[in-house]
């Protein structure tokens, strides 16, 4: 495989336009109401897949229908994961997605659900020896995961000569920049947004909260900051990389997973920084123009 993809895969259930006035009401009409596969993880390896390229993902499922739906999609796409990831004492997460007119989303989840489920134990290693790149899907997403299991996932795959990327989701526990050091010192490539990135170093600015990144070992930092496109940190050049394109937004939901998997098909193509942050930016670009987070691929 070019690339193994670690995270969530769940079922979205999308509906928009919805206003807050739907919770004083017995019913809300809506425009678009749809059921996709969702979670950080499947995201990624969709968005690969559909890129072309070969896309493993290792997650964890229940055996119920939920799973069952997910389990086909995945492969229906071309997205490699075996069966082992079902295991018979969980629940197969749900989130229900309310999208407002503005793209902006609530979530309604279920914290018993697989979505935070993964762990250590459920992640097989050593890694396949022709991978190329390893990715974890999002910090922060899958609790049992924390900065020690992280370290050794991490730790592994730079052991074979993998490259590793990690995206990441706003912290849940008042974690620090220096907490995670130990995990983020083995990060090739780290993709957060600018909210996260400044929320876990408590910087100001995009430009500091990257440079906080790096100076607790990241080699390259790109920041996702929506419509100015994203900010880059080489090892001492930072730069802006803007939209090629002004983009109607109508759905923001894996915006974020889709600018994620444009930024590895790139890097998987030998691309440099720079090219990899523009093709990024016109996945994630696409990502918000249509109701799902991957249906722009379809």
């Amino acid at each position: 495989m070019d690339i193994m993809i670690i995270g969530a895969a769940i079922l979205d259930v999308l509906a928009q336009p919805v206003d807050r006035e739907v919770f004083e009401t017995g019913s809300w009409p809506v425009e678009d109401l749809q059921m996709n596969i969702g979670g950080d993880g499947a995201n990624e390896a969709l968005v690969l897949a559909g890129l072309g390229k070969q896309v493993q993902l290792q997650t964890v499922l229940g055996p119920d229908l939920a799973g069952r739906m997910i389990l086909a999609r995945l492969r229906e796409r071309g997205v490699s994961i075996e069966d082992s990831c079902v295991q018979e004492d969980l629940v197969t997460g749900i989130n229900t997605v309310l999208i407002q007119k503005d793209g902006e989303r609530c979530f309604l989840t279920n914290p018993k659900g697989s979505l935070r489920k993964l762990s250590l134990e459920h992640i097989r290693m050593p890694f396949s020896r022709d991978t190329r790149i390893l990715c974890l899907a999002s910090i922060f997403v899958s609790p049992l995961l924390g900065v020690k299991e992280l370290e050794t996932i991490f730790a592994q795959a730079k052991k074979q000569g993998i490259t590793v990327c990690a995206d990441l989701t706003k912290r849940k526990n008042g974690e620090t920049v220096k907490d995670m050091a130990p995990a983020l010192r083995y990060i090739d490539y780290l993709l957060p947004n600018a909210e996260e990135a400044k929320l876990l170093t408590g910087e100001k600015t995009v430009e500091e909260a990257a440079r906080a990144l790096q100076e607790c070992g990241v080699t390259h930092v790109v920041v996702k900051c929506g419509s100015r496109g994203c900010y880059v940190l080489e090892k001492k050049e930072g730069y802006w990389v803007p939209p090629e394109h002004p983009v109607n937004c109508v759905d923001t939901t894996g915006a974020g997973d889709s600018f994620a998997g444009g930024f590895l098909a790139a890097l998987l193509e030998g691309k440099d920084i720079r090219e990899c942050a523009r093709f990024a930016n016109q996945c994630g670009g696409k990502a918000v123009s249509c109701v799902g987070a991957v249906s722009w691929l379809e």
